[in-house]
């Protein structure tokens, strides 16, 4: 029964993800329609959205699985993916919407006046995006399996299905309405059940569980040449940081209607995300009290879902445990979904839409050349995530944060508040910043986890390797004045002046 439910589950929020993603097909038929929805999203809409596409696989199980696993040091998880937009609201919000980009290369090319510039943020738009995707791709395989029994594959192989369909139906309308629904449906999910969870464990008077100094403690170290303060401020630096330079995230910021709507959109997504990380803690606590120890082979990631039918027996835990079935595969839809459109947008853009253009002789937008872009765009991590399946989720998803901290943070940064920001300058800070962090990535996935301080830097490398990519970048702009943009005046005026003053001067008489 337990089986049938959760396939009913997923089938549910899989077939109503391809519905209301056709929706968008409708509605799509300009170039902006399919990459900015228009430029017409409302806040709420839009904030709702924003949360849909950020609680990925890792929120939705991978932290719970962490706290569960290393204690309460891990409490700063959920608190530092908030705690991102907070920033990014401060520090960028505003000035990428009046950009007036559709993607982040856009803003590149844009802001610094070099093709160049373009084409290696599109590059590292496309390997942000598939090393988010893997860890999405990995937590559906477990997920299927889990409930039931079903090849890991098949979880992946259903999600990249699914995602490369909505996406290609309308691109960004399309995604805008799926995510902002699988919010809802994903905080239901993991909601219902938490609460019910948390009743009968006070009235069971079970107690709290029975856990280690080293999990109930903070910052207390692992081993003897365990460096938690320092893996702490790395995390939460490669969260908030990275946070402003994931590029499914970004994009969103594009389909404002202006600036003004993009600082309301992301005051809303934090009261969002505050209320959602308020639950998966609840799973891990109690994780520990019905599974002090999980046996040898279970990942922790897949605590939330174990839960429900060590808890509650016969058709009441059935249902919980299809209801989160449901919504970890929602979460799984909405990050996915997100992640396919940044990488199927910059694909199209900088790969297939000059291709197109030669071939017809013009600079047709080419519907066809969209949807190609979007297969693409899940093919290559689907079959990464295959040979990658016993890294953690969040681990996977925590280099990804730290990526895109390292390069794209110090370029919207500088490039948005520093005038003297050099074409030179931002190449070396990219190319710096992402040397740098996937050095540090390739190095742990292949020698695996190391101790004392080599292991400490290597797992969390945002906290030397973002200001080595800032320090790169400002030292290298001062020592080349000359490749500054001319125009840099002028597109920092068009950044930082409020809409409204434009409309203003433009209903000025000559």
């Amino acid at each position: 029964m337990s089986d049938t439910l959760s396939v009913v589950a997923v089938a549910i929020v899989c077939v109503t993800t391809v519905v209301v993603g056709g929706l968008g097909l409708r509605l799509s038929r300009r170039t902006s329609d399919f990459y900015v929805a228009g430029r017409t999203v409302s806040p709420r809409l839009n904030a709702s959205a924003i949360s849909g596409e950020y609680l990925s696989a890792a929120s939705f199980l991978g932290v719970a699985g962490l706290i569960y696993d290393q204690g309460v040091d891990l409490l700063w998880l959920p608190v530092g993916y908030t705690l991102g937009y907070l920033v990014l609201l401060v520090m960028v919000a505003a000035p990428m919407r009046r950009s007036g980009a559709y993607t982040l290369p856009d803003f590149a090319e844009a802001r610094l006046g070099s093709v160049f510039v373009r084409r290696l943020a599109a590059l590292l738009v496309v390997a942000i995006g598939w090393m988010y995707l893997v860890p999405q791709f990995q937590g559906a395989g477990l997920a299927l399996a889990l409930v039931t029994g079903a090849p890991q594959w098949v979880g992946a192989l259903l999600v990249a299905v699914v995602v490369a369909a909505a996406v290609g139906a309308g691109g960004m309308r399309s995604i805008t309405f799926v995510q902002a629904m699988q919010y809802w449906i994903k905080l239901t999910c993991l909601a219902v059940p938490a609460f019910v969870l948390l009743a009968l464990w006070l009235r069971s008077g079970a107690g709290l569980p029975s856990v280690s100094d080293a999990w109930s403690l903070p910052f207390s170290p692992k081993s003897p040449d365990d460096h938690p303060h320092y893996r702490t401020a790395s995390m939460m630096l490669a969260l908030c940081l990275g946070t402003m330079g994931l590029p499914h995230v970004l994009v969103r910021y594009y389909t404002n209607p202006d600036g003004v709507a993009a600082r309301r959109t992301t005051v809303s997504v934090v009261a969002l995300l505050g209320v959602f990380y308020l639950l998966p803690p609840v799973y891990a606590v109690l994780g520990r009290v019905h599974l002090p120890s999980l046996p040898a082979g279970v990942r922790s990631d897949t605590i939330v879902l174990q839960l429900p039918e060590r808890v509650v027996s016969g058709l009441g835990g059935d249902v919980l445990t299809a209801m989160l079935a449901g919504g970890a595969f929602a979460a799984l839809l909405s990050t996915a979904s997100g992640l396919a459109m940044s990488v199927t947008g910059v694909l199209h853009q900088e790969l297939l839409r000059p291709q197109l253009s030669r071939l017809t002789g013009g600079d047709a937008f080419g519907f066809g050349g969209f949807r190609l872009a979007a297969v693409g765009a899940v093919v290559v991590p689907f079959v990464v995530a295959r040979y990658v399946e016993q890294i953690g989720i969040a681990t996977t998803v925590g280099f990804a944060f730290s990526l895109a901290a390292a390069t794209f943070a110090p370029l919207l940064m500088l490039g948005v508040w520093w005038r003297r920001l050099s074409r030179v300058g931002a190449v070396a800070g990219l190319v710096v910043g992402a040397v740098a962090a996937t050095s540090a990535a390739l190095t742990t996935f292949v020698a695996g986890p190391l101790d004392g301080w080599p292991g400490a830097l290597l797992a969390n490398p945002a906290a030397w390797c973002t200001p080595l990519a800032f320090a790169t970048a400002v030292v290298v702009s001062l020592a080349t004045p000359a490749s500054v943009p001319r125009d840099t005046a002028r597109v920092m005026v068009r950044l930082h002046t409020p809409e409204q003053v434009h409309l203003a001067r433009s209903r000025v008489p000559d």
